[in-house]
C-alpha cells in the first residue's frame, strides 16, 4: 500500500474479555457494587430541612446551596471545593506512586460503567467464544433478540444513570414523578438525556478505546512511576526459561520437566490476554494501556493452582523486585506526598468543623458620609448585612459598644428573626448627641456587636466602622 492510501488510524480490534473468578475479580466486583449503591441510593436518602426538599445530598443551584446530610455550602464556602479537588489530586499523586494506576482499575467511571456493561453483556449473549460466534454469524432471530436485549438492558441502566445524576439537583421522588409524566423542567431532560447517549457510548459501544485514546491520565501517568512502584507485571525469567514460553505437551506437563529442558512455566494458554477488558498482552511488558485492573493475575493463578505450581508468575511487583533488588515504599516522595494530603484534609476538616453559623457585615453609607441634625448632633448610617447559614430560624439581636453617647436607631430591627438560609439588608443610624465638654469629638469609630439571641448559642460578631464628623480647627 502506498503512502498516500495508508490509513491514518489502526482499525479498531474488538475485544470480547472472557470471565475470571479470584482475589481481584472479587475485589473490583465488592468495589462495584459499593460504587452503584452510593451512586443510585444516595439521592433517595432522606434528610429532614425546613427550607428545602428533605434530601441527604441536594445541589439547590437556584437557591445557591449545596447540601450534604447536616452540612451546608453556600457560594462563600466554594473554597472547600477547590480544597477537595486539591486532596484527590494529591491522593492519586500519592496512590499512583505506590500502586500505578489502581485508580483507573477500580475506582474510575469509565471502568466501573464499562464493567457493568460486559457484565450484562456476558448475562445475555454467552462466555467470550458465544460472543465472538455471534458476531461472526448472519443476523437471524438468536442474533437480533441477544443483540437487541443487550441494548435495550445498556439503555435503561444509561438512562437511569443520567437521571440519577439529575436527581441529585432536585428533589428525586419529584424528578422522577415529572419526567414520566412529560413535566419536568428542560434542563432535566436535557441533562438526563445527554448522559444517557455518554454513558450508552462510552461503556457500551467506546470502551478500551476511551482509556486508550481519551484519557489523559493514560499519557501522563508513567511520570508518577519510579522503580520501586507496584505494578501488574510478569515474571520473564520465570515464565519464559532459557528457552522461552511452551504449550503442555509431551514430557513438558510437569515443571520439573520443563526446568530441564530450559523451557519456562508460561504454558501459552493465553487465559491472561483474554481477559484483559483493554486487550493487552502483560507478557510484552507494562504498557500504557494497562488500567492495573489485575484480572490477568486472577487468570494466571488460576492456572498455576490447576497445575499445582506456585503462584506469581503475573502479580503486583516493582521494576526493583523484578531485577532482585529490594522494593522500597517509604522513600521521600511517598513521605512529601503523605505529608502535604495529612496537612490538606486536616486543614479542610478544620475548616469545616469551626465554620460558621452566620455571617455579618457591616459597612458605612458614604452618600453623605454624615448628617448634622438642628440639634447639632452627628448622624452616619450603616449598611448590615445578616446571613443565617442554618437550616434553622436565627434570632439575631444587633448593638453597640465602646461609647455610652452614641445612639443606635434601627427603628426597631435591633432584634430580627433570619428564616433558616435566610439573608437580609438593614440600615442602621448611629447618632451622636452634642456635647459640651467635647467628648464627642474623641468618638471616630463604632462598633458593631451582632450575636444570636435565640435559636443557637455562638460568639458574638464585632464590626468596628468608621464614625465621620466635620471636620475642626
Amino acid at each position: 500500500m502506498s503512502e498516500e492510501t495508508a490509513p491514518l488510524y489502526q482499525k479498531r480490534i474488538q475485544i470480547y474479555p472472557r470471565s475470571v473468578k479470584g482475589r481481584f475479580r472479587n475485589l473490583k466486583t465488592g468495589m462495584l457494587v459499593l460504587a452503584y449503591l452510593i451512586y443510585y441510593l444516595l439521592p433517595w436518602l432522606r434528610w429532614e430541612r425546613l427550607n428545602a426538599p428533605d434530601q441527604a445530598v441536594l445541589y439547590d443551584l437556584p437557591g445557591r446551596h449545596f447540601y450534604i446530610f447536616g452540612l451546608t455550602i453556600q457560594v462563600q464556602d466554594i473554597f472547600w471545593l477547590a480544597g477537595a479537588l486539591i486532596i484527590f489530586a494529591i491522593l492519586l499523586f500519592f496512590v499512583t506512586g505506590l500502586a500505578g494506576r489502581v485508580w483507573c482499575g477500580y475506582f474510575c467511571f469509565q471502568t466501573l460503567w464499562t464493567d457493568l456493561f460486559i457484565m450484562i453483556e456476558h448475562w445475555l449473549q454467552g462466555e467470550r467464544p458465544a460472543r465472538m460466534r455471534l458476531d461472526k454469524g448472519p443476523w437471524n432471530r438468536e442474533k437480533i433478540i441477544k443483540k437487541g436485549g443487550t441494548y435495550a438492558v445498556w439503555l435503561l441502566v444509561a438512562f437511569w444513570t443520567g437521571l440519577t445524576f439529575t436527581m441529585y439537583w432536585t428533589d428525586a421522588p419529584t424528578l422522577v414523578v415529572d419526567t414520566l409524566l412529560g413535566r419536568a423542567p428542560y434542563p432535566a431532560y436535557f441533562t438526563t438525556l445527554f448522559l444517557t447517549a455518554t454513558t450508552f457510548v462510552m461503556a457500551g459501544l467506546a470502551r478500551e478505546q476511551v482509556c486508550t485514546y481519551m484519557c489523559p491520565y493514560a499519557r501522563f501517568q508513567s511520570a508518577m512511576f519510579d522503580h520501586d512502584t507496584l505494578i501488574v507485571s510478569y515474571d520473564t525469567a520465570r515464565g519464559e526459561g532459557a528457552r522461552g514460553r511452551a504449550h503442555l505437551g509431551k514430557g513438558l506437563k510437569l515443571r520439573e520437566e520443563r526446568q530441564a529442558q530450559g523451557v519456562g512455566d508460561c504454558i501459552e494458554c493465553g487465559y491472561c490476554v483474554q481477559v484483559c477488558p483493554v486487550g493487552i498482552d502483560i507478557r510484552k511488558g507494562l504498557q500504557y494501556q494497562c488500567i492495573s485492573c489485575a484480572l490477568c493475575i486472577d487468570a494466571c493463578d488460576t492456572i498455576m493452582d490447576n497445575l499445582h505450581w506456585p503462584r506469581g508468575l503475573v502479580g503486583y511487583t516493582s521494576e526493583n523486585a523484578l531485577n532482585g533488588r529490594k522494593t522500597t515504599l517509604l522513600k521521600p516522595k511517598t513521605v512529601g506526598y503523605g505529608v502535604i494530603l495529612t496537612a490538606a484534609v486536616g486543614i479542610l476538616t478544620w475548616s469545616i468543623s469551626t465554620r460558621a453559623l452566620y455571617t455579618a457585615t457591616v459597612e458605612q453609607i458614604r452618600q453623605p458620609l454624615y448628617s448634622q441634625l438642628t440639634d447639632g448632633s452627628i448622624r452616619n448610617t450603616y449598611e448590615i448585612k445578616l446571613n443565617n447559614k442554618l437550616t434553622a430560624p436565627l434570632t439575631m439581636g444587633i448593638g453597640i459598644e465602646g461609647t455610652s453617647s452614641a445612639i443606635l436607631d434601627m427603628e426597631g430591627m435591633e432584634r430580627i428573626e433570619l428564616e433558616p438560609q435566610g439573608r437580609i439588608k438593614l440600615v442602621a443610624r448611629v447618632q451622636v448627641p452634642p456635647d459640651p465638654t467635647g467628648v464627642d469629638e474623641e468618638i471616630d469609630s463604632i462598633t458593631f456587636v451582632i450575636q444570636p439571641v435565640a435559636g443557637v448559642t455562638a460568639d458574638p460578631i464585632r464590626r468596628e466602622v468608621p464614625f465621620s464628623r466635620p471636620e475642626t480647627d
